[in-house]
């Protein structure tokens, strides 16, 4: 891990910092020699002011409401019974989640929590066996208002929701059946060259149709729409 720190790599160190200055980043948790050795990388990686805690009593809340896009919340994920952590999400943290960008760390895979907490509004999760330079990779994601999953549980979320949830009217959204369709091979991870391949159009025409699509359901990327899917297809 220190050499890992302190390889040099000026170049690209001076292309990283600054990238995230203006923004904090606060990491939670009681492994505060790790969460420190964490807060150093990314603060030296990306210039963003990291604060370290044991619990987030001390982060302050908005009262308006108002998604505060300049921090971060970085929850560690003990290494013990899931649903306990689970229920402490939506007991303790839930509050947290409607004006902080929340994700979680150091998240055992086993535990198969992946879609619960994104269903809950998280908005990234970082492994236990993750290196580094993923949690810089994936900050800077989150700030862009990305969520930070891999496809394939972003896939079973969408395809667990679809089945659950209610489908609305396209006359809502605007939506045409071509659209539609399209939108449903996105939220199953399918590329432009895919979607373009097996419906038999150009993927000149299938750009323009994401383009239209992410316009009218109002969303920046895939992830967002497929999310956007899972709840509305």
């Amino acid at each position: 891990l220190f050499e890992v720190m302190t390889s040099q790599n000026s170049k690209k160190d001076d292309e990283d910092q600054g990238l995230l200055a203006g923004k904090s980043i606060y990491i939670i948790g009681r492994c505060l020699f790790m969460n420190e050795l964490i807060a150093f990388y990314l603060e030296r990686k990306t210039g963003a002011n990291c604060i370290v805690l044991e619990d987030p009593s001390n982060i302050s809340l908005k009262g308006n409401g108002i998604m505060d896009y300049k921090k971060v919340i970085l929850l560690e994920c003990p290494n013990r019974d899931p649903d306990e952590f689970l229920s402490r999400i939506d007991k303790d943290y839930k509050r947290y989640m409607a004006t902080h960008l929340i994700a979680l760390f150091n998240v055992n895979q086993d535990f198969g929590i992946e879609e619960r907490v994104i269903a809950s509004g998280v908005k990234g999760i970082f492994y236990d066996q993750d290196p580094l330079d993923r949690f810089q990779k994936g900050v800077g994601a989150i700030f862009e208002k990305e969520l930070w999953v891999s496809r394939e549980v972003l896939t079973k979320y969408v395809m667990e929701n679809r089945k659950r949830n209610r489908p609305s009217s396209n006359e809502e959204t605007g939506l045409t059946s071509r659209e539609i369709e399209i939108l449903a091979m996105i939220s199953a991870g399918a590329k432009n060259e895919d979607i373009a391949e097996k419906l038999y159009i150009s993927p000149n025409t299938v750009k323009t149709h994401i383009y239209n699509i992410f316009k009218k359901i109002d969303v920046p990327n895939r992830l967002q729409a497929a999310l956007w899917a899972a709840k509305n297809l």
